[in-house]
């Protein structure tokens, strides 16, 4: 049952919370009791003119009869009741749950969105864990100073009578290891707690130069004018910590200055507003390469995204190896800090297929109701040359919009480690998330 049918659920709810009957209700609006049965049960659709006297009859506005806004609902509730083993019998009816229950309703969508949460933060623990290169050297570094420690002071507990030079040397010892398992913990803890709060200490070059374009969100006004200088851009801000997310940062500026050059802002607004989300239709039009017109559209300012009615955009790129060398996280649709993500994304798939446009309907495994549509486009990042390694680039643009109810999805995760899909054939280890993971 599509959105727009929950009209007549929504009307009834009203009905009765004011405690009006049926019969009341339909003669004064003017139509037969029959017909308003029909219309509460959302076996007829409903009138313009008649939904404006039913929305004043009830006291609401026609728009909190007819909008979307237990949509939500209906979808956290799905997805709750889906996790469960229990015979599923009355899932059809969820959506007459939600407009009879709204507020139980409520608390199911809102434990799965809980649930979600606290999924994503395994996963990205579990990630830093596995492959975080500092993580493993500060771990390194305090159990080597724990080891030291414990060794000294074995030997001046066990050696009896110690020549005092000797002692005083062992109780030096003690003292450096000390002061270097506490600097060591202490730097470990303010790394862990990074992430949590707005300043830098981030791990790696690409996450400050993502903390900062996502504190801008990620459009680069800049980038719009002639003559942009990327190092004046990059010079001051606080997430460019390090020297190499400024040279990473400028790198990244220059690409989406060029961008903006070949599709400028309002000729390629005001064809987004004309053709919806088209990339294929747009690269054409402006004559750019079809990676082009997915990371235009992934960093155009938000007034074009709202004037084309345009969902929110997430921008993924790799590189040969499946590293992702760039991220634009949109909402629901983990990626992995460190490493590769999922074999499945057609941001790998096409690195077989350069230069073929693909576009594929996703759905994240354990999620249903996660849809997206993703367009993603591989080509040659190099000039091409005798005797040269080929470096390939292939970028994947992902959106909940409009086309992700279409078709059937392919179902992907974010990392094997974190996937409930078992059964997939491009497994790489079990899942931390099963019994036996």
């Amino acid at each position: 049952m599509s959105r727009p049918t929950l009209t007549g659920t929504r009307i009834r709810a009203r009905r009765n919370l004011r405690g009006l009957r049926q019969a009341d209700l339909a003669r004064q609006v003017g139509v037969s009791p029959s017909f308003l049965n029909l219309i509460e049960h959302n076996r007829r659709k409903v009138s313009a003119p008649l939904l404006e006297a039913l929305a004043q009859v009830l006291g609401v506005s026609a728009d909190a009869l007819v909008e979307d806004t237990d949509g939500r609902l209906v979808e956290g509730a799905r997805a709750a009741a889906l996790r469960s083993e229990a015979d599923l019998v009355d899932l059809e009816r969820i959506d007459e749950f939600t407009g009879r229950f709204p507020g139980w309703a409520s608390v199911l969508a809102e434990t799965q969105a809980r649930v979600e949460r606290l999924e994503r933060v395994v996963e990205q623990l579990n990630d830093r864990m596995t492959h975080d290169p500092y993580m493993g050297e500060a771990l390194h570094e305090i159990i080597s100073a724990v080891t030291s420690v414990q060794s000294t002071a074995s030997i001046l507990s066990e050696a009896g009578e110690i020549d005092p030079v000797w002692q005083a040397r062992f109780h030096d010892n003690i003292l450096q290891d000390s002061t270097r398992l506490a600097e060591g913990a202490v730097a470990l803890v303010n790394y862990l707690d990074a992430e949590k709060s707005d300043e830098t200490g981030l791990a790696a070059p690409q996450e400050e130069v993502e903390a900062w374009l996502g504190r801008q969100g990620f459009h680069l006004t800049e980038i719009e004018q002639d003559g942009v200088d990327p190092e004046d851009m990059v010079r001051g801000q606080v997430e460019l910590a390090s020297d190499a997310s400024r040279v990473l940062a400028q790198q990244w500026i220059a690409t989406f200055a060029d961008d903006a050059r070949a599709l400028p802002l309002v000729p390629f607004a005001d064809a987004l507003a004309r053709t919806g989300l088209a990339p294929q239709t747009l690269a054409a039009q402006f004559g750019v390469p079809f990676d082009q017109v997915l990371r235009r559209l992934a960093l155009l300012p938000p007034e074009a995204v709202a004037q084309a009615k345009l969902p929110p955009m997430g921008l993924v790129i790799c590189d040969n190896s499946g590293t992702m060398i760039f991220r634009r996280a949109v909402e629901g649709f983990a990626m992995p800090r460190f490493g590769g993500g999922c074999p499945l994304w057609p941001l790998y798939q096409v690195l077989q297929r350069p230069y073929v446009p693909m576009r594929q309907v996703l759905m994240t495994a354990g999620r249903l109701g996660r849809r997206y549509l993703s367009y993603a486009y591989a080509a040659q990042a190099t000039l091409p040359g005798y005797d040269m390694p080929v470096v390939m680039r292939a970028t994947m643009l992902i959106t909940a919009g409009s086309g992700a109810e279409d078709g059937v999805p392919l179902a992907i995760g974010a990392s094997c480690r974190t996937c409930a899909q078992l059964d997939c054939a491009a497994r790489r280890e079990p899942s931390i998330l099963t019994a036996g993971g």
